[in-house]
């Protein structure tokens, strides 16, 4: 019997890759630009990023010039894809970043503290999205959902927090080695662990409604991460990093860096969970390690910060359309969510704060660094949107929340932090991050 070989798959068209290349050299230009542009005015470069795609997006460069806009970002699945890798890429790589800058004696010793501010920045803006998600018009809702869906999602939508954003804004504002910092990232470590179980809960109802398996399941994924993590990760970590430390050149430890977190984040994305949470317990298991050689992964650190974060930021705001709020009941709704979403997590994180024993100005900053949102928030709506939760509208207020907090917590976590004196401890952090 004669085995016919499959086809090999087709290349990708000259066209095709043609509008790819210019995608990403213009996202780039103009995020650059743009984050250059922001750092002049005091504002970290990730406001300029974000600001850059939403200039290139449907909110401005679709109505200026239509036949370019559709050409050079046309809304081909298969396009957006290209771009999207390349966006995932370097959030990956910049959460693990974050993960290894985690200092794990500091949150077992203030392990208290981070669970306050955590479940304060969890449970308020949860309780309150929820009561405002009953009180929104009707319109807002897609009419094959309750109105109890759309208020969870709302809810679930209102508490997380962006690791993401908040970790290139702590980056750049040199603040990942201050306690406050480290708190900041441990707190939406949480939060957003349990936010986006939540999510999928709330999916479910939506598509299935709620079913006592789903959430076994779901809980179930997590607690499996964790215990890979620590029985399974922790040695082939150390594993990785001795043999690469044979070598006195850095390409080998660059690769099994990248190799770690990327082979972590399809591990909990086979789970059910998010990527992004497999590359930041990597990233926690790698600076604790204590293999790590610090100086060999600078080159891996300047193309994520320079080329591929600006790329993932710009592209994330090219998805936003605000042209919406142009609307009166879209823009009362979406300024009552606003306020909400701003209002509760900075009262809850100030709360667990100042429960925890620690000053106004602490937890102020660590309210301010908790508001960002950022692209974790685009991607909850995108998820509302897909499974009929939201109606383009209701997509249109959570993005809002996502871009304006995003905006405005990096100049508000810089003046709270002005007030926050450093400690010999936090410098000689300083030192080692650096080193």
């Amino acid at each position: 019997m004669t085995v016919l070989a499959a086809a090999p798959p087709t290349p990708i068209g000259a066209h095709q890759m043609l509008v790819f290349l210019l995608q990403l050299a213009v996202l780039l230009g103009v995020a650059l630009a743009l984050g250059k542009l922001a750092a002049r005015f005091g504002l970290p470069q990730v406001v300029g990023e974000l600001a850059a795609g939403v200039l290139l997006g449907p909110s401005l460069l679709a109505h200026v010039l239509p036949a370019l806009s559709g050409w050079l970002f046309p809304p081909v699945a298969d396009q957006i894809h290209l771009l999207d890798a390349v966006g995932q890429l370097g959030v990956l790589l910049l959460v693990g970043f974050t993960g290894m800058h985690i200092d794990m004696p500091m949150v077992r010793r203030r392990g208290r503290t981070a669970l306050w501010v955590s479940l304060g920045g969890l449970l308020i803006p949860l309780a309150l999205g929820v009561g405002v998600g009953f009180a929104l018009p009707a319109s807002l809702l897609s009419g094959g959902n309750e109105t109890l869906v759309f208020a969870l999602f709302l809810g679930v939508a209102m508490c997380v927090s962006a690791i993401p954003v908040i970790a290139k804004t702590l980056v750049e504002l040199n603040l990942l080695h201050r306690d406050i910092g480290q708190l900041t990232i441990s707190a939406a470590a949480v939060d957003d662990i349990v936010g986006w179980s939540l999510l999928s809960v709330v999916s479910a109802m939506a598509t299935t409604g709620l079913r006592l398996g789903h959430v076994a399941l779901t809980v179930g994924s997590l607690v499996a991460a964790l215990l890979v993590a620590v029985l399974l990760g922790r040695p082939v970590v150390k594993t990785a990093l001795t043999l690469a430390n044979r070598s006195t050149d850095a390409g080998p430890t660059v690769a099994a860096v990248v190799l770690l977190l990327v082979a972590s984040a399809a591990g909990t994305h086979a789970l059910g969970l998010e990527p992004i949470l497999g590359t930041f317990l990597c990233g926690i298991l790698l600076g604790t390690s204590g293999l790590l050689d610090r100086r060999k992964l600078a080159p891996l650190r300047t193309i994520t910060m320079a080329v591929l974060a600006p790329i993932f930021f710009a592209t994330a705001g090219l998805r936003m359309d605000l042209t919406l709020l142009g609307q009166w009941p879209v823009l009362v709704s979406a300024l009552v969510v606003l306020a909400v979403a701003i209002g509760g997590k900075f009262a809850g994180a100030y709360l667990g704060a100042r429960l925890s024993k620690l000053t106004h100005w602490e937890g102020l900053a660590l309210g301010a660094g908790l508001n960002a949102r950022g692209v974790i928030e685009v991607i909850v709506a995108m998820v509302g949107l897909r499974v009929g939760v939201l109606t383009t509208a209701g997509y249109t207020i959570v993005v809002l929340v996502a871009v304006v907090t995003s905006l405005m917590a990096p100049p508000m976590l810089r003046y709270a932090v002005k007030h926050i004196e450093t400690t010999d401890e936090e410098r000689r952090r300083e030192q080692t991050f650096a080193g």
